[in-house]
Formats: C-alpha cells, structure tokens, sequence
C-alpha cells in the first residue's frame, strides 16, 4: 500500500530554506585551491614587442688619406699597416697601403674576368673573394704570390675570420662559415633585427666576439652576434663625409671595415672615397 504524501508545515520549509542560504549555496564552492588560484587570476596582458636595438654613437679620432681610385670591397689593419681589396671589372686588385699617408706599397691587380671582393689576412695568407665568379684565392701575405685557387656555389661579398673559421657574406641576409683551410662549409645563421631579415650584408669585420657588417647600399653598419644572428646594435655612418665630398659623381656607399686591437678603434671608408676615418665608439 502506497504510503500517503504528507505537505510540511510552511514554518518547516521556511527554516530549511534560510539553512540553504546560510550555508552559502547560492554558489558552488571551487572543487580545489587550484581551481579557486584560476578562477582569481587576470588575463595574461599582451606581449611586449622586443626592444629596437641601440644606435651606437662615435666619434672621429683621425682622418688619413685614401686612393680615390680605389673601389674598396674589403679592408682589414694588421701590423701598421692596410690591407685591401678593390672591385670593378678590369679594375680589382689586392694592395697593401701604408695607413698615414694613403700610398700603396704593394699591389696585385686581378685578371679582367674577376670583380674583386672581400679579403682577410689569416696568419701569413690573404685570402679574397670574388664577386660572380664563384672563385676566390689564397696569396702569400709577404709577396702577394698566389697559392691558391678554390670555388663556392653563389657570390662572393665580404670575409673576415674569428680565429677559428673563415665568415662570410654573399649579398644575402646569411653569413657562412668556412674552414680556413679546406673552405668548406660548417654552417650557416640568418641575420635579423627583432625577426626582420637583414639582408644585402657586405664587407665584414670581426671584432671581439662579434661582427660588423656593411648594409649595401646604405652607410649603416650592424653589428651581429654571430652565434644567433641577432643584431645587437647599429651604427650609422651617413655624416662621415661632407656634402660636397659625397656629391662627387665617383663618390660610393660605405664600404671597408678594419680593426686595430691595440686602440679598439674601427678604420672605415667606402667606395672611391677620399678619407679613412678612426672610429672611436663611445
């Protein structure tokens, strides 16, 4: 026999309701501290952007004469004295200049088929790049002898070396590494400025961990870690010469990189330029 429903008083039902309230069921408790940490925690705020990288200021400290005729490519300071290499066709060659007054004591021109590039002297060799050819040779450092004829796939743009591999450009945003001897490739990294590609890299130079590097067609040099790519910081030589100086119709971009570890001081010039400035950098 079913049993009877029986309605409770409304006094009863009054009671039990203010229980429910005062028990705080309006609301389910969180199951755990974690789900209750959750639930208090803000929206995550959005990403800072990375932080541009530092213009770096300089200062001149001397000017030295330099062979307007003298496309340079590539420049590197050992001894006392420069080192460079210079392009066009018909017009490259390899020269050792005495830094104070300009002259060349040395020279080596290319053979009319090779655009000459970048050079670096690595103990008692120079070796230099060219431009098209896919060819680059190894000299004696002492008389300018050739030793040695080798190849690379693509072109060739600037050179320096870390003291342990050749590195260099070819007009692109990625540097490669060589084996000074064999020259072959151990590797490569992609240059870029906050994940922006940097590209048409140039005459290199290797300074205490890092390299400088033209930015053709500008007067901009960055400076890369060569680890990562990353650009570190940037130099921006574009007042080095006068606006009557740059206004000559053979006057070209920046383009030359050297040196001394005995000061910390750069050697810089460009394509057809009248000076080689001392860069100090503050």
């Amino acid at each position: 026999m079913m049993r009877p429903f029986v309605r409770a008083p409304w006094p009863a039902a009054l009671a039990c309701l203010a229980l429910f309230v005062a028990c705080g069921a309006s609301a389910p408790a969180p199951e755990n501290d974690a789900d209750a940490s959750q639930a208090a925690r803000p929206a995550p705020a959005a990403a800072r952007p990375p932080a541009a990288p530092p213009v770096l200021a300089y200062r001149i400290v001397r000017t030295f004469p330099h062979d307007r005729g003298a496309f340079t490519q590539g420049l590197q300071f050992v001894d006392g004295e420069l080192y460079e290499g210079t392009g066009q066709w018909g017009q490259s060659s390899l020269r050792r200049v005495a830094l104070k007054t300009g002259e060349v004591r040395q020279q080596l021109d290319l053979a009319p088929q090779y655009f000459g590039e970048g050079i670096v002297v690595v103990g008692e060799r120079i070796v230099q790049l060219t431009w098209k050819s896919g060819t680059g040779f190894v000299y004696d450092r002492a008389t300018f002898e050739r030793q040695r004829t080798f190849t690379y796939p693509g072109e060739g743009w600037g050179l320096t070396s870390d003291g342990r591999r050749l590195i260099m450009s070819d007009g692109t945003d990625t540097l490669r590494f060589w084996d000074p001897e064999t020259f072959e490739e151990q590797g490569r990294v992609r240059v870029h400025d906050r994940g922006r590609s940097v590209g048409q890299l140039n005459e290199l130079e290797y300074v205490d961990g890092v390299v400088y590097a033209n930015v053709w067609p500008s007067d901009r040099v960055a400076r890369i870690d060569p680890d990562t790519g990353e650009v570190t910081a940037w130099i921006d030589f574009s007042g080095l010469l006068t606006p009557t100086e740059r206004s000559r119709p053979e006057v070209d971009v920046l383009n030359g990189i050297a040196y001394d570890p005995a000061t910390g001081h750069l050697f810089v010039t460009g394509k057809n330029w009248p000076w080689v400035f001392e860069i100090a950098l503050d």
